[in-house]
C-alpha cells in the first residue's frame, strides 16, 4: 500500500499528486501531517513522502513521473505504461 504524506495547502503537496498522475501511480491513501505531532516532527521539512507501506521506503520530493516508475517498479508496485493496459491476470 502507498501513503502520501502531506499537508494542507501545500503547492508541493499539489505538484507531487500531478505527477502521481502522469506516473499512473496506483491508489495510495493521503495522510496529512497537519495537527499529527509524531508526522510533523518526522516529516515535517521533507513532505511530500511518498511511502511504500509493504517495503517500508520511502521517495521524497522533488520528484517527476519518470522517478516515480522508477521507484514503484523497485518497490513491485505494477504501473502499466502509458497507453497500456494491465495484464489480464487470471
Amino acid at each position: 500500500m502507498l501513503t502520501l504524506i502531506q499537508r494542507d495547502d501545500c503547492h508541493l503537496c499539489d505538484l507531487a499528486l500531478a505527477e502521481l498522475a502522469k506516473a499512473r501511480a496506483p491508489e495510495f491513501e493521503s495522510v496529512f501531517l497537519d495537527d499529527q505531532p509524531a508526522l510533523e516532527t518526522r516529516y515535517g521539512a521533507r513532505v511530500p513522502v511518498l511511502r511504500d507501506e509493504a517495503g517500508q521506503r520511502e521517495l521524497d520530493w522533488p520528484f517527476d513521473a519518470a522517478t516515480v516508475q522508477a521507484w514503484l517498479a523497485e518497490c513491485d508496485q505494477v504501473v502499466p505504461a502509458a497507453g497500456r493496459q494491465p495484464p489480464d491476470i487470471r
